[in-house]
């Protein structure tokens, strides 16, 4: 194997694991408990309330991604990380106005496309009011924002091949 798939395949396999691990933090314990019951919510309040969750997310992925660079030497190439950062970032947003909250009527995001899919009975497995983790939704919510963080490390790594 050449130099540059290993750098590539390990570019990719840091950033993948630095990613998934601030996903992880960012979503559970930098979110706000504001954000995370308003985030959902019809009009400006919870477009902001979203909006600084994914500000404050993103924010966690950089300066993971960053503490790698400083600690490791790993290079990462600028402009294909700050691209990818951003199409996670509005990923998580569109999926994220979806999110639970008491007076919402009919998700238009998340929830929709699980019901295109056929996957509308999951999505509305459990009590969100009592068990919002235990959720199909939480589950759907985890598993499309994994998908994002698996291509945003690909994206990563394939800025920085050739």
């Amino acid at each position: 194997m050449n130099a540059a798939i290993l750098t590539a395949v390990a570019t990719f396999a840091a950033a993948f694991c630095t990613l998934w691990a601030a996903h992880s933090f960012g979503d559970h314990w930098i979110q706000t408990h504001f954000q995370a019951i308003t985030k959902g919510a019809p009009g400006w309040g919870g477009r902001l309330a979203c909006l600084r969750h994914v500000a404050t997310l993103t924010a966690t992925k950089v300066i993971a991604l960053g503490l790698v660079v400083l600690m490791t030497g790993l290079r990462l190439p600028l402009l294909a990380t700050a691209a990818a950062l951003t199409v996670d970032a509005a990923s998580h947003y569109w999926a994220d106005r979806s999110a639970y909250h008491a007076d919402r009527r009919g998700a238009v995001t998340l929830e929709r496309l699980a019901d295109r899919l056929g996957k509308g009975d999951f999505y509305r497995l459990g009590i969100g009011t009592a068990a919002p983790c235990g959720t199909g939704a939480y589950a759907l919510d985890q598993a499309w924002h994994h998908l994002w963080i698996f291509l945003t490390a690909l994206a990563i790594a394939a800025g920085g091949a050739g």
